[in-house]
């Protein structure tokens, strides 16, 4: 049987799901913050960072199934290259929480002026991420 037969296509729909709906919010934060819109800017960040922790939380659920049923990085070439690519893209998400955290932050104590161009540069970043899990959900879940 082949290893990806193993994952959970729900669970990486879901996570994908996810990640589409958080560039939403991403988006939606950015065009707040061009209109200056402190609030409804903080909202979209709000929600960016809430679907990005909710991703980081389905992965670590999935790694702890998959690791207690046996399949760890030294059983095969698929398992390696699964917890190789889906740990470095989880560092990355985990690096956008982080960013977007910090311009919640500055939004609510500063506003939308204070951050200037910032949101887009976050959101860029945000979107490049999301456009890798775009390409391992596939790879991984659908081979």
């Amino acid at each position: 049987q082949e290893p990806a037969a193993h994952l959970s296509l729900a669970v990486g729909s879901i996570n994908t799901l996810i990640l589409l709906t958080s560039s939403l919010t991403m988006v939606l934060s950015h065009a707040a913050s061009g209109k200056d819109d402190d609030r409804a800017a903080a909202r979209g960040l709000s929600w960016t960072l809430l679907l990005g922790l909710a991703f980081l939380v389905i992965k670590g659920f999935e790694w702890t199934t998959e690791i207690g049923a046996g399949f760890t990085p030294a059983a095969g070439i698929f398992w390696s290259f699964y917890y190789i690519m889906t740990g470095l893209h989880g560092l990355h998400v985990l690096g956008g929480v982080v960013v977007n955290a910090l311009l919640l932050r500055w939004v609510l104590t500063g506003g939308v002026k204070s951050v200037g161009g910032r949101i887009e540069y976050g959101g860029l970043y945000w979107h490049f991420v999301d456009l890798v899990w775009i390409f391992l959900f596939p790879l991984l879940y659908l081979t």
